[in-house]
């Protein structure tokens, strides 16, 4: 290690000033004995929570018989130091902790010497046979002991975790290390993702992977990141959506699909928004936009029962039951149920609509605004967060519902529906639109609304108009937002809590 290495690694610490001396006594012994201070021939065979939910039921004093007998049962396992209290040294892995016994009068003099030079944070493997403490615990009696990897920096303050927020996210490394919650946290993740495809592939679905660049930015209204292909000499789009995509597919044949995707949307960060974010779409031939109510209520009923062991999810002060089925209200309705003033007539009224979002609700109006986008935008401003229990609100506006089936008794709505729990969208979904005519003249609706100053309005898509034009089957599709799903069953306040690097502003 060169000195200018240790001045920067150092900078004034006195902790790591010592850890660096300690790392090079290591470097000088192993040189002598022809090794590696940083060795990797140590395989465990062995996890930590495995080991704690194998011997759970096996009592202190029948694991003492079992040695004296000759019965030893022999562990081997890896991972990062948490507790040194001298005889016990505790380590955790990936799957939990388990504590190591350090018998003095077992041990070789260098294991020993090795042993009490520790700091937390440094990473060994250790391997010997089972027992259990006067306490209760489950320990490894030490046989064999190796440091893997030396930690140079101390861990952060072991009685009170890592507490700096934005520490935790920009270091999500430290987070993981000493926060159990977090780690909890990112393994229901893992079993969402895990859940819901295992789900949908029981429900036939076919798993698919399409472009996340995108010549056009289409499938949601957004407004989108940019980006240069330089071989090319082409402008290209982060994906918003994979929605025209995947309904390509069903035109190609594909009946079922479904693809777990990252999006992207150059939006404000926010507890419910990050700029890139992951979504499950899925898209089904021949069914409609209730088909999907009620696959959507099995899979998230499912999804709690398997994951938490339960339909009452606790979030907050709050309970929210998965059990299906949800309430569904139309948004027509909804804006009646939460707002007592406002009467069927005015609530059909563009004039008084418009009054009501310009001085009540101090949102600007634009005279390209129809009387679908002002009932939409009273119902995300007076409706929204008062939906609590999961909802289904259908009937969509057809002006703020561009890829969208229209209903057939009432063409000013869609067959679609969002779904809401704790006040905050957590799925959208349609019957989709096949006709390709309508959806040519929806896209130059859009296409209008852009001109006129709407950054998130939709491009024109002939490639997609082409394919509906060779016919798309009734095809009902929804895309659901994993990492607000993980928020809920995490009981975790905002999305940075969910999503292992969040983006943040730039130090400098």
């Amino acid at each position: 290690m060169t000195d200018q290495t240790k001045t920067e690694l150092t900078d004034t610490n006195e902790l790591i000033r010592q850890r660096l001396e300690k790392l090079d006594v290591l470097k000088q012994k192993a040189s002598e004995q022809g090794k590696t201070a940083y060795p990797n021939t140590f395989k465990p065979t062995d996890y930590c929570a495995d080991l704690q939910d194998k011997f759970a039921d096996v009592d202190k004093a029948t694991l003492e018989a079992d040695a004296e007998a000759g019965n030893k049962t022999y562990a081997k396992v890896a991972g990062r130091v948490m507790l040194n209290r001298g005889s016990f040294i505790v380590i955790s892995d990936m799957t939990g902790r388990i504590q190591l016994y350090v018998d003095r009068k077992g041990l070789p003099t260098e294991t020993l010497e090795l042993i009490k030079s520790l700091d937390l944070g440094d990473i060994v493997g250790a391997s010997g046979y089972i027992g259990r403490s006067g306490k209760g615990d489950l320990y490894i009696h030490l046989e064999d002991f190796e440091l893997l990897t030396k930690s140079l920096r101390p861990l952060p303050d072991k009685f009170h975790g890592l507490t700096d927020t934005e520490v935790k996210y920009r270091q999500r490394y430290l987070d993981l290390m000493v926060n159990e919650d977090t780690r909890k946290t990112f393994e229901i993740r893992a079993k969402v993702v895990s859940g819901i495809r295992a789900f949908l592939v029981g429900e036939r679905f076919m798993e698919v992977e399409t472009p996340m660049m995108h010549v056009i930015p289409g499938g949601a209204s957004a407004r989108p990141f940019v980006t240069h292909h330089n071989a090319l000499d082409m402008e290209l789009f982060l994906r918003i959506a994979p929605e025209l995509y995947l309904k390509r597919l069903v035109v190609g044949g594909f009946d079922r699909v479904f693809e777990i995707n990252r999006n992207f949307r150059n939006e404000g960060v926010s507890t419910r928004h990050n700029p890139e974010f992951t979504m499950i779409e899925f898209y089904q031939a021949y069914a409609d936009y209730k088909d999907l109510m009620s696959l959507t209520e099995r899979m998230l009923e499912t999804l709690a029962t398997d994951i938490l062991g339960t339909t009452d999810v606790p979030y907050g002060d709050e309970v929210f039951s998965f059990k299906g089925p949800f309430k569904k209200i139309t948004m027509f309705d909804a804006i009646l149920e939460h707002n007592p003033t406002f009467t069927a007539d005015n609530v059909n009224d563009r004039e008084f609509l418009a009054n009501f979002v310009k001085n009540e609700l101090k949102e600007e109006v634009k005279p390209s605004f129809g009387l679908g986008k002002l009932q939409t935008i009273v119902f995300e401003e007076t409706v929204e967060t008062k939906l609590r229990q999961p909802t289904f609100i259908t009937e969509y506006p057809a002006e703020t519902s561009p890829l969208a089936r229209r209903n057939d008794d009432n063409p000013h709505v869609t067959d679609r529906f969002e779904m809401f729990i704790g006040g905050r969208e957590l799925a959208n979904g349609f019957s989709e639109l096949n006709d390709p005519i309508d959806q040519a003249e929806r896209f130059r609706q859009q296409v209008a609304e852009k001109d006129a100053g709407d950054d998130e309005a939709m491009h024109y898509d002939a490639d997609f108009i082409e394919a509906l034009e060779y016919g798309l089957p009734p095809t009902a599709g929804q895309g659901i937002g994993i990492d607000r799903l993980v928020m809920l069953f995490a009981n975790a306040p905002s999305i940075r809590d969910v999503i292992l690097f969040p983006h943040m502003r730039h130090k400098g």
